[in-house]
């Protein structure tokens, strides 16, 4: 079995998608085992410091009321809502000092599940001469897969982490993983 040490090279980049509290068991919108994607990250990250891959994470940051949120007619209940502890990246995860933190989610009249989705994220990976990503985190079937989509269609590698991700629903993950592999994601599922 390859090992993440084994995998990364210069012109790489890890991407953490939304490894939140409130996506975890106990949490406002816990995704069943979303807490178990922690103990596969966290080699990836120990790997990535050792080659010298920056590091980033992305978190939902809302607003209270967001419009994502059911009472405003969104399609989930209030979740990872700024400066609360469902908002905090899980306390396992072994973030370094240096992890670039993508904030998502923060405006008023829209959502934004893609790390991408007007972040300027795009723009950080060329200017940091990035051209491949391998992307974990919560989850596979909503904000992972939409980083992803719009990872390739900035035109970076993008490889999925499948054992470091968890659906919503198992259906969801099913039709997530097709859907990123006809966009031409790599599944790397070790």
């Amino acid at each position: 079995m390859t090992q993440p040490h084994e995998v990364f090279k210069p012109g790489d980049a890890l991407l953490i998608v939304d490894v939140q509290n409130d996506f975890c068991p106990g949490g406002a919108l816990p995704i069943e085992e979303g807490d178990r994607v922690v103990a596969v990250i966290n080699p990836w990250i120990e790997a990535a410091l050792e080659k010298g891959v920056p590091v980033y994470a992305s978190r939902d940051w809302h607003p209270v009321g967001h419009v994502s949120f059911s009472e405003q007619g969104g399609d989930w209940p209030p979740h990872c809502v700024q400066d609360t502890p469902g908002a905090a990246f899980h306390k396992d995860l072994n973030l370094p000092g240096n992890t670039m933190v993508i904030t998502k989610g923060v405006r008023f009249d829209q959502d934004q599940n893609s790390a991408f989705d007007q972040t300027g994220l795009a723009e950080e990976f060329r200017r940091s001469r990035i051209h491949r990503v391998f992307v974990a985190g919560l989850a596979l079937d909503v904000c992972v897969q939409a980083t992803v989509i719009d990872a390739l269609a900035q035109g970076f590698e993008t490889l999925v982490l499948l054992s470091a991700t968890r659906p919503v629903t198992e259906e969801g993950g099913r039709i997530a993983v097709e859907n990123m592999k006809k966009a031409g994601a790599v599944i790397y599922d070790q």
